[in-house]
Protein backbone atom coordinates (compact mmCIF):
# COMPACT_ATOMS: atom_id res chain seq x y z
CA UNK A 1 0.00 0.00 0.00
CA UNK A 2 2.78 2.42 0.91
CA UNK A 3 4.64 1.77 -2.35
CA UNK A 4 1.47 2.25 -4.40
CA UNK A 5 0.68 5.51 -2.62
CA UNK A 6 4.21 6.77 -3.14
CA UNK A 7 4.29 5.92 -6.84
CA UNK A 8 0.83 7.11 -7.83
CA UNK A 9 0.60 9.89 -5.27
CA UNK A 10 3.68 11.57 -6.67
CA UNK A 11 2.49 11.11 -10.24
CA UNK A 12 -0.99 12.47 -9.53
CA UNK A 13 0.37 15.21 -7.28
CA UNK A 14 2.81 16.44 -9.91
CA UNK A 15 0.06 16.22 -12.53
CA UNK A 16 -2.18 18.41 -10.38
CA UNK A 17 0.68 20.87 -9.88
CA UNK A 18 1.26 20.98 -13.64
CA UNK A 19 -2.40 21.88 -14.20
CA UNK A 20 -2.12 24.58 -11.54
CA UNK A 21 1.07 25.92 -13.18
CA UNK A 22 -0.76 26.14 -16.53
CA UNK A 23 -3.32 28.37 -14.83
CA UNK A 24 -0.57 30.42 -13.15
CA UNK A 25 1.24 31.00 -16.47
CA UNK A 26 -2.02 31.99 -18.16
CA UNK A 27 -2.80 34.43 -15.34
CA UNK A 28 0.75 35.81 -15.40
CA UNK A 29 0.60 36.37 -19.16
CA UNK A 30 -2.79 38.05 -18.88
CA UNK A 31 -1.85 40.37 -15.99
CA UNK A 32 1.50 41.38 -17.47
CA UNK A 33 0.10 42.02 -20.96
CA UNK A 34 2.74 39.68 -22.35
CA UNK A 35 1.13 39.49 -25.77
CA UNK A 36 1.07 36.46 -28.00
CA UNK A 37 4.86 36.04 -28.28
CA UNK A 38 5.46 36.46 -24.55
CA UNK A 39 2.70 33.99 -23.72
CA UNK A 40 4.18 31.45 -26.13
CA UNK A 41 7.61 31.85 -24.52
CA UNK A 42 6.11 31.34 -21.04
CA UNK A 43 4.31 28.19 -22.16
CA UNK A 44 7.44 26.86 -23.90
CA UNK A 45 9.31 27.19 -20.61
CA UNK A 46 6.54 25.34 -18.80
CA UNK A 47 6.39 22.68 -21.54
CA UNK A 48 10.12 22.00 -21.15
CA UNK A 49 9.59 21.23 -17.47
CA UNK A 50 6.61 19.00 -18.21
CA UNK A 51 8.57 17.22 -20.93
CA UNK A 52 11.39 16.57 -18.46
CA UNK A 53 8.94 15.00 -15.99
CA UNK A 54 7.40 12.79 -18.70
CA UNK A 55 10.84 11.67 -19.93
CA UNK A 56 11.83 10.77 -16.35
CA UNK A 57 8.68 8.67 -16.03
CA UNK A 58 9.33 6.91 -19.37
CA UNK A 59 13.00 6.22 -18.62
CA UNK A 60 12.12 4.82 -15.19
CA UNK A 61 9.48 2.56 -16.75
CA UNK A 62 11.88 1.32 -19.45
CA UNK A 63 14.67 0.63 -16.97
CA UNK A 64 12.36 -1.32 -14.66
CA UNK A 65 11.06 -3.46 -17.53
CA UNK A 66 14.52 -3.97 -19.07
CA UNK A 67 15.76 -5.37 -15.75
CA UNK A 68 12.87 -7.85 -15.63
CA UNK A 69 13.36 -9.01 -19.23
CA UNK A 70 17.15 -9.42 -19.08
Amino acid sequence: MDEWLTEYGVTLGVGALILFMIFIVWDLAKRSNAGRFGTIILYIGLAMGIFGFVIKFVITYLLENAGAAG
